[in-house]
């Protein structure tokens, strides 16, 4: 595989220290990873080449994207070329990126349940309250959850990033455990969503 078919796309994102990596092809086809550390990186060909950058703080993986949380002073438009050659590399050495049996620690649906809860009470509803929206949680099974958004967020063509890259980040960061969040929304029933 050559350089010319991976492409990668960054997307700063608007705390400067985070930036969405995209790639073309799939990095982790099913749920999500938190990788927090160098340590939860062993055993992922691709984190740990990231993190033996030394410029790199967080790793969060999902689908085809890696959201990635530097810890160097450096812009993103140099840090960007160096993680992008890392990935390349990755991809171009034909190994597994991810390792087949990521290290989560454990928790119970319940235990997942309670801290998510107290997340939604305590931040999460707190701040889209401001948009006269809210999110509950509906069900957790399997450590998937399954999350609905209402009031202002039910409709708003803003919910999806919301979702994405506010609220299942913020649980992701807080219960690394989960393995997905599903967004059960009916979007077309929005009666006064926030624009």
């Amino acid at each position: 595989m050559n350089d010319q078919e991976i492409k990668i796309t960054a997307q700063p994102l608007l705390n400067p220290e985070v930036c969405i990596f995209t790639v073309d092809l799939p990095v982790l086809p099913s749920g999500s990873f938190n990788c927090k550390s160098a340590e939860m990186a062993k055993g992922s060909p691709l984190l740990e080449a990231l993190f033996a950058t030394g410029n790199v703080r967080e790793i969060f993986v999902t689908g085809s994207s890696l959201t990635i949380a530097k810890s160097s002073p450096e812009p993103w438009a140099v840090l960007g070329k160096q993680i992008g050659e890392v990935m390349r590399e990755a991809f171009k050495s034909g190994q597994p990126l991810m390792a087949s049996d990521l290290k989560k620690p454990s928790l119970s649906d319940d235990q997942i349940r309670s801290a998510i809860q107290e997340l939604f009470e305590g931040e999460i509803n707190p701040a889209l309250s401001a948009h006269g929206g809210f999110a509950e949680l509906v069900e957790v099974k399997n450590a998937s959850v399954y999350v609905r958004l209402a009031g202002g967020c039910q409709g708003c063509g803003a919910a999806s990033i919301t979702l994405k890259h506010g609220i299942e980040r913020a649980i992701l960061d807080r219960v690394p455990e989960v393995a997905e969040v599903v967004d059960v929304t009916d979007h077309t029933s929005g009666a006064n969503p926030f624009y």
